[in-house]
This record gives structure tokens, C-alpha cells and sequence, in this order.
């Protein structure tokens, strides 16, 4: 009330002297809430503090009360019964005599004290034989408190070195961030401080108080926020005391970086590998050690020395606070999964009912890559508008939507392979090209894939994909892109009209975009382009249908059944570049050496006119039928299996037929290399040879397959080659070209510049600016309006025009 009367006349000279007296009423208001919150505190802290002093008094006078009782009970018993004097084996009769004079005694102080009107002023000058109780009192409560007080200053010293480190971590990491919770463990400081200093606070209450449930779960809570802010110096990575680098280091990555350079001057880069290797021998297996803390040793498994010093100038870098973000080319905005749960998209350039390898082979590959679980996979393939349908898909088959042909795929690959396939199926604009006889990508693919789930690609065919592509960059986009060459170009444009001159162009076109779009290529064969980044190997099954074919086959022919019952044949598109020139010409040459031996060709195409032409022109035993499925039931009962095609790259009839238990006689060619470890596959290197396998085949049975065979050329086996060769295990399980140094990821990629990369940016870059001129898209071949998709593709795919979605301001 005192502290209210004195502020009472401030609040009314402010009132006078303010020019509106409605801001004064509201100060004056605030001022008194204020205060009077101020004394409802202070009022409940003291009503608190005289509860704890009323219950730490009651608290000593019944342990009194009880010791004393004690002490009479103990008293009114036999003299050899009380504990201080029969405690000693050598009483004497003295005491024992001293006692026996005392028992009656203390029966009356005992009976005295039981009564209610019992007190100690009646009783202090009379009794001749005064007991000093005051000892035992002091002996009981002195234990007690310094109990209690050893428990407080464990407590005490606990809790300031606790809260001096968490007040110390916080000042150093968040400055005046964390000042309301300062401010709350303050305040929390400051109650447990009153609580127990408070010299009438009994031990049972100072623990659960101590203990309390409220109290120890927000502490709790703050300890856990400041590990979590503390506890990685990755935040912080400057703080880490890393050694500065030396000479040789500085120069070994100077010539790392400059190898594409010196590569052009003629110095190769296997020689720049060892310059690098031995100006880091002599500290070979320092390199990493000496950019740890004390203490700590490396668990980076580096691969070679330019792994090893790829680290190490990442780990300095780092440590001087530094992060390299991208340059002027690139974009380091990608999608960081830490659920585990990553996504595959895979991209192609053909889709089914067009039975070619583009559209067969990737939705296998979707299907087993989905099978594992381990990851979300996306398909993603063209749609074609109503009239480019009716020129591709065969027999006359067409779809009004994009949810009809999902549901004929669907189905087509379920009847296959067995098992329902969980993986989305999504579609982007493409057109027909007549011309090149494939189809060519409308717009931005890449659009159709959305940020959250742009985490790993595969592009099946990439230069296909990217030479025309006028879009955001696959590697700025994706964190790992993967390309697959399904087809050599080259051989067929080598067969067009100035097509040495087109191949060159094609050539270095080729490396462009898969340089500038791809972290690393798959080639299913040597005989494509050599690209770079490229590595060989067959990542492509056979569809399970043809194994279970071969397999029956196999049981046939254990039972002593006759298998096969028909002679040779050929299958595939009926164009020149399919092989049917190669073969017309060994036939006609050939046609008196295989007198009596007829071919049966199967396929559809455009150029199955000419070929049926001349081949009835030259009078060759060939008939000719209607293109179907290689598993249909009326080629089962073929025995050999003819392509001399020397412009595939992997022939996905030739693995279908030795699959199916069929001899297969094929040209000694690099498309060819994987088929030639199979005792049914017989290659031949000259026109000669192929007279001599043909005879050979006709004349013998094939052999049937073993397990390990069948699974060679299974999915299964095809999708684990797939995962090896691409790094996509290592990319699935951890971040690739990562160190990781004290248990924290450390990113080579992120923190310091490559010099490849900037260059593959560049070339990006260009190959942006090229494709977006309209001039130059047509001068390339490119189909007229491919730069973006057009309004039917809108209506078939409910998109939204091209310029509502990519506007250009100020034109």
C-alpha cells in the first residue's frame, strides 16, 4: 500500500501533464496492474516461504518426539536392554548399580510425560538427577542437516556448472537469440536457489521439489535444445583447427583441376593421375589424419590419393568458414532425403504399344527397381496427339487419354513379369518426326518431374533426350543422372545422304549434351559412341515370359519330345538399317551353298516394301509375314534365330531368342560380345562363316541352359548390374563424393570449385542459348514448335499454355 501511495501522485503529475487525458487514464491503469501483479507475487512468495517454515518446524518436533520415545522405551527395559550401556562386553557393577537407581526415575518422568498436562517448568528444579537430552537432540538434528547439507552442495555445485556451460554454449552460438529462455532459466535458477537455501526447507520436501516432474522436464527440454544447437560443429565448421595447406598440395590440385586443359595440350590424363600421385605420396597417409581433432582418427575410406586430397582441400575450406554455393553456371538448389526414402525418375523416348527397345526395356527396368521397395520410382514417357498415334502404334491402336494407354501398359507388363508393379506412370508432350523416325520431346521435360521429387533420373537415350532439350539442366535439378545409350546413331545416319558429314556433327553433338546433362553413361555395348563419362556394360533383361519358354522347352525335351519343328527365321522392323540389307546380301550371294534352306522374316516398317521387292527380285527363298510378338505361340517351334544386324547396339531379339533355349547365329560384332559367352550363340566373322554356322545350327540341337545362364540374362541380374555400374547403390545409401570427418558428412562437391563442372555448366549454358533460337532448332532438324508444346497437348494433358506457365516479361 505504501509502495501504491507513492506512485500514486506520479501517475496523477502525469496525468496533468499530458495533452490527452485518455493516454494518461491508460498509463495510469498499466502502472497499477503492474504494481499490483508486482505484490501478488511477492505476497505468494511469502505465503509460500511461512508453509515451508511451519512444516520444517512440525517436521523437527515429531523427529524429536519419536527419538525421545525411544529413548524411554529403551530406558524402562532391563539395564542389559539399553544399547549405551550394554554396548561394551566390560560393564562394570557400578554402572549396572547406577542404572537400577535411575529405572525407577525414569518410569516416573515417562508416566509424567505421557500425560497432557505434562511440563517441563514443573519438573526442572525438583528431580535431584538431571538427564542433559540436549546431546542426543543436537547429535540427531546436527546428522540430519549435515546430510541434508551435503545434498545441497552436490546439488548446488551440479547445478552452477551445468548452467554456467549451457549459459556459456548459448552466448557463444545465438547471442541475444536465446534471451527469453535466459531470461526463463533465470527465473528457474532463482526459485531452486530460494528453495534450497531455505534453512527450514526439510530434506523430504527439498527432494521433491528437487524432483519435481514440472521442474525436471523443462530442463530437460532446454538441455536437449542446446545439443541439438551445440551438438554438431558442422554448423560451425570454422571453429575446427585445421592445418593450413602446404606447396605440394596446392600444386597437386592445380594440376587435378587442369587435367581437361592439359588434356588438349596432349598430356593425357593418366600421365596428370601420377603427377598428382606423387606430389601427395609423402604424405599419403597424412593427409586426412592432420585434418582432424586431437584424438580422433579418419574413417574416410578414400579410393585412391585424388579422393584422399579432394577431402582434404574440402575439409580446409571448410574450416575457414567457406562454402562454395555454385558458380555462375550451376544450381545448387537441390533436394536434400533424409527419411531414407529416395525417388527414381526414369525418363524415355518411346512408349508402349510401339514395340521398340526405348519403350520395352525402361518399363522393365521401372518395374524391378520398384519390386526392391527401397525406393519411389516414376516412369515418365511421351504422349503422342491422336494423328502422331495412328502413324506409330501398330495396328491401327489408339488412345483418347493418358489413363487408358497407363492401363494398356499396365496390364501388357503385369501378364509378363507376374507380379503388380507399384510405380507411377507419367507422361510429357512429344511429336512424331517422320524424318528421323523417332519421337522428339515438346517443351521442358524435365518440368514434369516436380523439385520434391527431383532426387535421382534416368535418361534412357540422353543425347535423344537433350538435342533439342531448351530447359532447366538435369544436373542442376537432380542430385545423380544417369544416362543409358540404347541406339548408335551414327551407323544410321551414316547410311543418309551426306551422312559423313551429318555423323561428324552428331558426334560432337552427342558429347555435348551428355557432358553437360549427365553424371555418368551406361553404354549397353561397344559399338556406340564413345562418350563421356561412359562406361560398358549390359544393364538390359529378358522379359520372364521368354525364360518360362525355354524352360518348357528344356522339360520337352528331357521327356524326349520333339522341341523344335520348324527351321530359321528373322524378326525385327522392317528398315534397311535393321539388318535386311545384310542379309539379302548374304542370301543372293550365297544361294547355291544354301540351296534347300528358307527363311521366314517377320516385321512391319517402312521400308518393307523395297525389301520384299528385291528379295523376290533376286529370286531368294524368303517368306514374308506380318510383324508379332516375339513370344507368340507360332514362333516357338523355330530352332535358329538369323540377324546379321551390325547397327544395333544390344539386340533385344537376339537375348529373347537364346532365352527361349534357340540357336542364334549372329556376326562377330561388339553388340554382339555379351551373346558370345553363350554355347547357342554362334558368330560368324565372314561371308564363308555364315554358310558354315548356318549348316552347323540346322544340323544340331542347341543345348539347353543352365540355371546361371537363365540368370544372366534375367532383370533381376540385369537390374544389380544396373545398380553397380551406375554408383546408384552407393547414391541410394549415402551422399556420393562425400568424406566424412569427426562422424559429420562433408560434401567435396559443396565445398570447393571443380573445374569440370564449371566447364560441363558452360556447356549447358550454350546449349540453352542454341536451343532457344527458333532459327537454329529448324536449321538442326528440329520439328516445327517443339520449343514448347502446343494447345493439343494442353487438352490432352490439362496443362496450361506454355505462356501462362513460362511467361516473358517486357516483350
Amino acid at each position: 500500500m505504501m509502495l501504491n501511495m507513492k506512485t500514486s501522485p506520479e501517475a496523477r503529475t502525469t496525468s496533468s501533464s499530458s495533452s490527452s487525458p485518455s493516454r494518461s487514464i491508460v498509463t495510469a491503469e498499466k502502472a497499477f496492474s503492474f504494481i499490483s501483479k508486482g505484490w501478488s507475487e511477492v505476497r505468494s512468495s511469502a505465503g509460500a516461504d511461512l508453509q515451508l517454515i511451519k512444516n520444517r518446524a512440525n517436521s523437527f518436533k515429531n523427529r524429536a518426539d519419536r527419538e525421545l520415545e525411544n529413548f524411554l522405551n529403551s530406558a524402562s527395559r532391563s539395564p542389559f536392554a539399553v544399547p549405551t550401556i550394554t554396548a561394551s562386553a566390560t560393564t562394570t557393577p557400578a554402572e549396572i548399580d547406577f542404572v537400577k537407581k535411575l529405572r525407577p526415575k525414569l518410569t516416573e518422568i515417562r508416566r509424567a510425560y505421557s500425560s497432557p498436562d505434562f511440563k517441563w517448568s514443573q519438573w526442572s528444579p525438583k528431580p535431584k538427577i538431571r538427564i542433559d537430552l540436549s546431546a542426543i537432540k543436537n547429535a540427531i538434528v546436527s546428522e540430519v542437516e549435515d546430510e541434508e547439507e551435503d545434498e545441497r552442495q552436490r546439488f548446488r555445485r551440479w547445478r552452477t556448472v551445468r548452467f554456467k556451460e549451457t549459459a556459456a554454449r548459448d552466448e557463444w552460438q545465438f547471442g541475444e537469440l536465446w534471451e527469453p529462455i535466459r531470461a526463463l532459466k533465470a527465473r528457474l535458477r532463482e526459485f531452486e536457489h530460494k528453495s534450497s537455501s531455505s534453512s527450514s526447507l526439510p530434506s523430504d520436501i527439498f527432494e521433491g521439489i528437487k524432483n519435481s516432474e514440472f521442474v525436471e522436464k523443462l530442463k530437460s527440454s532446454l538441455r536437449s535444445i542446446g545439443k541439438e544447437s551445440n551438438g554438431a560443429k558442422v554448423g560451425f565448421p570454422f571453429m575446427q583447427e585445421v592445418p593450413p595447406f602446404d606447396v605440394p598440395e596446392l600444386l597437386a590440385y592445380l594440376v587435378r583441376q587442369s587435367s581437361p586443359f592439359l588434356d588438349q595440350l596432349g598430356i593425357k590424363r593418366d600421365i596428370s593421375d601420377k603427377i598428382v600421385e606423387n606430389l601427395c605420396s609423402k604424405r599419403k597417409n597424412q593427409l586426412l589424419l592432420r585434418s582432424l581433432p586431437a584424438g580422433e582418427s579418419s574413417i574416410i575410406e578414400a579410393d585412391n590419393v585424388t579422393d584422399e586430397l579432394g577431402i582434404r582441400i574440402a575439409s580446409v575450406l571448410q574450416s575457414t568458414g567457406h562454402c562454395y554455393e555454385g558458380g555462375f553456371w550451376s544450381d545448387s538448389t537441390k533436394q536434400e532425403f533424409a527419411d531414407g526414402k529416395r525417388h527414381v525418375a526414369i525418363v524415355t523416348t518411346a512408349s508402349l504399344p510401339w514395340m521398340t527397345g526405348t519403350a520395352v526395356n525402361p518399363l522393365f527396368r521401372a518395374a524391378y527397381l520398384a519390386k526392391s521397395a527401397k525406393q519411389n520410382v516414376t516412369l515418365l514417357v511421351p504422349w503422342l496427339c491422336r494423328s502422331d498415334q495412328e502413324l506409330v502404334y501398330p495396328n491401327s491402336l489408339t488412345f483418347n487419354s493418358p489413363e487408358e494407354q497407363e492401363l494398356y501398359m499396365r496390364n501388357w507388363l503385369e501378364e509378363r513379369v507376374g507380379f503388380k508393379a507399384d510405380f507411377n506412370i507419367s507422361f510429357y508432350p512429344g511429336k512424331f518426326s517422320k524424318a528421323r523416325r523417332s519421337i522428339i520431346p515438346a517443351g521442358d521435360t524435365s518440368q514434369f518431374i516436380s523439385s520434391k521429387e527431383a532426387d535421382i533420373a534416368i535418361l534412357e537415350e540422353p543425347e535423344h533426350l537433350n538435342w533439342y532439350h531448351h530447359g532447366k539442366r538435369w544436373t542442376d535439378k537432380f542430385n545423380h543422372v544417369v544416362g543409358i545409350v540404347h541406339t548408335n546413331y551414327l551407323e544410321y545416319i551414316k547410311r543418309e545422304k551426306n551422312g559423313a558429314l551429318q555423323a561428324f556433327l552428331v558426334k560432337h553433338i552427342n558429347n555435348w549434351v551428355t557432358r553437360a546433362y549427365c553424371h555418368k553413361v551406361l553404354r549397353l555395348s561397344a559399338a556406340t559412341q564413345d562418350l563421356p563419362k561412359s562406361v560398358i556394360c549390359n544393364v538390359h533383361g529378358v522379359n520372364p515370359k521368354f525364360l518360362r519358354i525355354g524352360e518348357k522347352v528344356a522339360e520337352e525335351r528331357e521327356r524326349g519330345q520333339q522341341a523344335f519343328s520348324k527351321g530359321a527365321y528373322f524378326l525385327g522392323k522392317m528398315v534397311w538399317a535393321k539388318g535386311y540389307k545384310e542379309l539379302i546380301d548374304l542370301l543372293a550371294k550365297y544361294k547355291n551353298d544354301l540351296d534347300g534352306f528358307k527363311l521366314d522374316v517377320f516385321g512391319n516398317g517402312e521400308d518393307a516394301y523395297e525389301v520384299k521387292s528385291m528379295a523376290q527380285r533376286l529370286n531368294l527363298n524368303v517368306s514374308f509375314m506380318k510383324g508379332r510378338d516375339h513370344a507368340d505361340d507360332s514362333l516357338h517351334g523355330y530352332k535358329v534365330f538369323i540377324n546379321p544386324s551390325i547397327s544395333d547396339v544390344l539386340c533385344t531379339a537376339t537375348a529373347e531368342a537364346l532365352a527361349m533355349g534357340k540357336f542364334v547365329i549372329c556376326a562377330d560384332h561388339p553388340s554382339n560380345e555379351f551373346f558370345s559367352a553363350f554355347p547357342n550363340c554362334l558368330t560368324y566373322k565372314t561371308p564363308e562363316d555364315f554358310v558354315a554356322k548356318v549348316k552347323e545350327a540346322m544340323a544340331n540341337e542347341p543345348q539347353p541352359l543352365t540355371p546361371e545362364q537363365m540368370y544372366r540374362l534375367s532383370w533381376e541380374a540385369a537390374t544389380q548390374r544396373f545398380m553397380e555400374y551406375s554408383d546408384l547403390d552407393k547414391v541410394l545409401t549415402s551422399n556420393a563424393h562425400s568424406g566424412r570427418i569427426d562422424g559429420k558428412a562433408l560434401k567435396k562437391s559443396i565445398s570447393l570449385p571443380n573445374l569440370m563442372d564449371m566447364v560441363d555448366g558452360g556447356l549447358a549454358f550454350g546449349h540453352y542459348c542454341l536451343t532457344g533460337n527458333e532459327f537454329l532448332r529448324l536449321c538442326s532438324g528440329a520439328i516445327p514448335g517443339t520449343r514448347d508444346y502446343d494447345k493439343e497437348h494442353c487438352r490432352d494433358l490439362h496443362l496450361l499454355p506454355p505462356q501462362v506457365e513460362n511467361p516473358i516479361y517486357g516483350w
